[in-house]
């Protein structure tokens, strides 16, 4: 049996969960709002303050689901009551960001500057010229804006230039020694 898809989801005061046909789930508090369709073969069963997910049968695919639909909708509690967050950092002679009304702009060493527009569900906050903290309640949200505004200048393994996570290590290179004589 699946550790993760057995452990029961604590739903929170202030919370609604509502399962209707065909497994599609809709968490409601106070960040917001989250519908998701999970796999409709899978058994969701609310009891009070407590939601299981059980499967039908030991079928390598129902095996693996479990696991994944219960963290799903573990997200969406989470999701709606605290919320997600992803911070950058960035690293670089001359780089910066700053918000201008919903749209970031930042100068990363190209002859132009890079606007990136906020999208639905996710608010964006600057609080220096190198850091860059995104919000939101869902999570593949929040960690696909926060991918998508590191590809515009990844950083390098030479200086570490480059926007990064806050939390992520860079492997740095050694550069030339020089020429030998």
């Amino acid at each position: 049996m699946s550790r993760i898809g057995r452990m029961p989801i604590t739903v929170p005061a202030g919370v609604t969960v509502n399962v209707a046909e065909g497994n599609v789930v809709t968490v409601k508090g106070p960040k917001g709002e989250l519908t998701q369709s999970l796999r409709p073969e899978m058994i969701i069963k609310q009891e009070g303050t407590m939601i299981t997910v059980e499967r039908p049968s030991d079928d390598k695919l129902h095996r693996s689901v479990h696991g994944l639909t219960r963290t799903l909708l573990h997200n969406m509690v989470i999701g709606v009551t605290e919320g997600f967050k992803k911070e950058l950092d960035v690293n670089g002679v001359g780089y910066r960001v700053a918000k201008e009304g919903t749209n970031l702009v930042m100068n990363l060493g190209f002859s132009h500057q890079v606007i990136v527009p906020e999208i639905p569900g996710i608010t964006v906050e600057v609080p220096g010229p190198n850091k860059i903290i995104i919000h939101g309640c869902d999570k593949q949200a929040v960690g696909q804006f926060a991918a998508e505004v590191r590809e515009k200048r990844p950083p390098e393994p030479y200086k570490g230039k480059g926007i990064k996570y806050t939390d992520e290590v860079i492997r740095r290179k050694v550069g030339k020694t020089g020429a030998k004589k």
